[in-house]
């Protein structure tokens, strides 16, 4: 009989418990609305429950946000709205609410700071890779236009050596011209 480890005990019992609670009947837990975020856990609840949105549910969120007063945790859930890859994006908005947390001095902003660097770095990279990606796409269509200038080249060259008048006939061994 084989000694099982201590590590290969947790993993399986871990497994089990993941098993038992996929089987549970337990409803999920409704998210969050944008008003009952109070909590940096709370706000990233809000954001995991964004990619269950509707277009008209997430339209819906984003009136939600225009309409909350500028409290700490609107401007986080507001960057999060602004900057949600599945929805019309706009990261420099983002950035400037995320911003404004990241300059606050209020116990509410310090407590959602460290998400708020979370989020801010990632928008942040996430427009560098955007940058990047239209500079490329530009000098993709830069070389596309200079390889078809060349293959026209090509062709012209092909063309010009087809109508070039066809020298005489080949010389044949040890006869000289």
């Amino acid at each position: 009989m084989k000694p099982e480890f201590p590590a290969r005990r947790t993993w399986t019992a871990f497994a089990a418990a993941l098993a038992l609670a996929g089987c549970s009947s337990l409803p999920p837990a409704a998210a969050p609305g944008f008003a009952d975020v109070d909590t940096p856990e709370a706000a990233l609840v809000y954001y995991q429950s964004l990619h269950r949105l509707t277009p008209s549910e997430f339209a819906r969120e984003r009136g939600n946000f225009a309409a909350a007063p500028r409290t700490a945790q609107a401007r986080l859930l507001g960057a999060m709205l602004l900057g949600y890859p599945r929805a019309q994006q706009d990261l420099a908005r983002a950035q400037a609410l995320l911003d404004d947390i990241l300059r606050a001095d209020d116990p509410a902003a310090r407590e959602l700071q460290p998400l708020a660097r979370v989020l801010a770095d990632n928008y942040a990279e996430r427009g560098r890779l955007e940058a990047q990606h239209e500079r490329l796409a530009l000098q993709l269509k830069d070389a596309q236009r200079r390889n078809a200038e060349l293959q026209e080249k090509i062709d012209r060259l092909a063309d010009i050596e087809r109508t070039l008048i066809p020298r005489g006939a080949p010389a044949r061994p040890g006869e000289r011209r």
